[in-house]
């Protein structure tokens, strides 16, 4: 059916209040960095807990969330939620205070003053890069444009939605940089948890919150062997790709790093997991229950068609605004934090070390849009999508969280002991998702990084004749 005009007007009022507010709040903040790169991807370290709270909770929140975990229509990956908690504390407690300790603008910066040497920056960084422009930055348009589609059932071609998504995203992160981001997320934020909220009370209703006849492995938190989420990969690998995710991801971390001090940081970080424990993992499993319920297994869809479904117009076009925000803050986010690392950690380091900020991210940031709408017909084959972004994500987590884990426990070991050790682990997860994947793929990325950690170590002693030694508090 076509969108009806009020639909339409609500969509575009919510829209234009959040972007109007947005403006309105990054205008009137003082300029607190005189160095361009920490004012333009650090927001000038001006942000308080609000909206470092309200920043990681969006730029982790977006339809491949919403979409992709009620997608599987089952209990189970409330764990992903409920497992973040503990990633986030790990962020607050013991990575942000290393960040802080050393002024990082970027968390592979850390890596440069751990090891003594840029390369091994370099490095890290290209892998983030890649995971954003060939994962996440696809992933996030393409989900967002078919939540779009079957919630509102537009007769509008997918390739167009992604346009729009795309042009507007990359607008706020060239024009605005992290403070812009950051604030438009927090508005955002709110929008869309309450609305959310709103979703799955009506979701629930809608059945008179009776959810007999669903099957039982669909409502257990507690997963089979043959289930997405196996119980036992929460005691293997799922801390640590929890660790990797919030504590080392430039795209969260860039956020918590953007206060003027460690203790307003941590405030906001803690907040975010408390909305991700009390809030978060209702929104992304029971919808997707109730749509098992009323349609069957319709996967990716039942997001989409359920809101359509249960909400009024008036108020589908409250939502369709959230989601949209949703959708551009994790967007313009990645954009954001991708320029960073391309500018700070590769082209101040080789190229030229006084570029115009502003002007190279907007180079940068084109070219990754260019790329992430090549890449979303890769998507649109997919059978389940955040199953195939947390596989994906394999490639490069555990690689990179062994670099950071050598860094920070260990001195004098060479930064090519540590890279030859990425090389290894990326291609031997490359073998197991791609030929042979002998167990559950959570199981494997803890397997990898310890593969990662012993070779580092190794090729560190035998090939460069150095000796790790353990690293206390004094050194």
């Amino acid at each position: 059916m076509q969108l009806e005009l009020v639909q339409i007007s609500v969509f575009l009022a919510v829209t234009a209040m959040i972007g109007g507010m947005t403006y309105i709040k990054c205008r009137a903040a003082p300029r607190l960095a005189t160095d361009s790169n920490k004012e333009y991807f650090l927001a000038g370290g001006g942000l308080s807990w609000v909206f470092v709270a309200g920043s990681i909770t969006l730029t982790n929140l977006s339809t491949d969330q919403l979409v992709g975990m009620n997608g599987n229509q089952m209990a189970l990956l409330a764990w992903w939620e409920l497992a973040a908690v503990v990633g986030l504390f790990i962020l607050a407690k013991i990575f942000l205070p290393v960040y802080y300790k050393n002024n990082c603008t970027t968390t592979t910066e850390l890596l440069e003053k751990r090891y003594g040497d840029k390369n091994i920056r370099a490095v890290i960084s290209v892998l983030f890069l890649l995971a954003n422009m060939f994962i996440f930055l696809p992933a996030v348009i393409y989900t967002g444009a078919l939540f779009m589609q079957s919630m509102f059932q537009v007769d509008i071609n997918l390739m167009v939605l992604v346009l729009a998504f795309a042009l507007v995203g990359a607008a706020y992160a060239v024009f605005g940089g992290l403070r812009a981001v950051a604030v438009s997320d927090t508005y955002s934020g709110i929008l869309l948890l309450g609305m959310s909220l709103v979703v799955v009370y009506l979701a629930l209703d809608t059945i008179d919150f009776d959810l007999s006849g669903v099957p039982a492995e669909r409502l257990t938190l507690i997963g089979d062997d043959q289930s997405p989420l196996p119980w036992h990969t929460l005691l293997t690998g799922m801390i640590f790709i929890q660790t990797f995710y919030w504590s080392t991801n430039q795209t969260i971390t860039q956020r918590a790093m953007a206060s003027k001090t460690l203790a307003e940081a941590q405030k906001g970080v803690y907040a975010a997991a408390v909305i991700r424990l009390l809030i978060v993992p209702s929104i992304i499993v029971i919808p997707g229950i109730v749509a098992y319920k009323l349609y069957g297994d319709i996967g990716d869809a039942a997001y989409g068609r359920i809101v359509g479904d249960i909400l009024p117009g008036w108020l589908s076009g409250v939502f369709a605004a959230a989601i949209a925000a949703a959708v551009l803050t994790t967007y313009n986010s990645l954009l954001n934090s991708s320029a960073a690392l391309y500018v700070c950690d590769i082209h101040e380091n080789y190229i030229d070390s006084q570029p115009n900020v502003r002007k190279l991210s907007a180079v940068v940031t084109v070219c990754l849009v260019l790329i992430s709408i090549l890449m979303v017909p890769v998507y649109q084959g997919a059978d389940s999508i955040i199953n195939l972004i947390q596989e994906l994500w394999g490639l490069v987590s555990m690689p990179i969280l062994s670099v950071f884990i050598v860094g920070l426990l260990f001195d004098n070991v060479k930064a090519n002991a540590a890279i030859i050790a990425v090389v290894l682990g990326t291609s031997l997860y490359a073998f197991f998702t791609f030929v042979w994947m002998p167990i559950h793929y959570i199981h494997m990325m803890l397997i990898t990084l310890l593969l990662c950690v012993a070779v580092a170590l190794l090729a560190n002693r035998m090939v460069f004749g150095q000796t790790a030694k353990l690293r206390t508090a004094q050194r």
